[in-house]
């Protein structure tokens, strides 16, 4: 997790390729983070891939 320039903050999930999402506040970002990784794997999956 990063701290943006403005404030908020950016999260990667080296991990999963392109999993990235942003928010105002840490908590913020780490519930934005969480949507994004579910998301992520549920369409990896609807794809019939593996993440990582």
């Amino acid at each position: 997790m990063e701290q943006n320039e403005d404030g908020g903050y950016t999260v990667t999930v080296p991990s999963l390729p392109g999993c990235i999402s942003e928010g105002s506040t840490w908590e913020e970002a780490l519930a934005h983070i969480e949507e994004a990784i579910s998301g992520y794997i549920e369409v990896a999956k609807k794809l019939g891939s593996r993440p990582g």
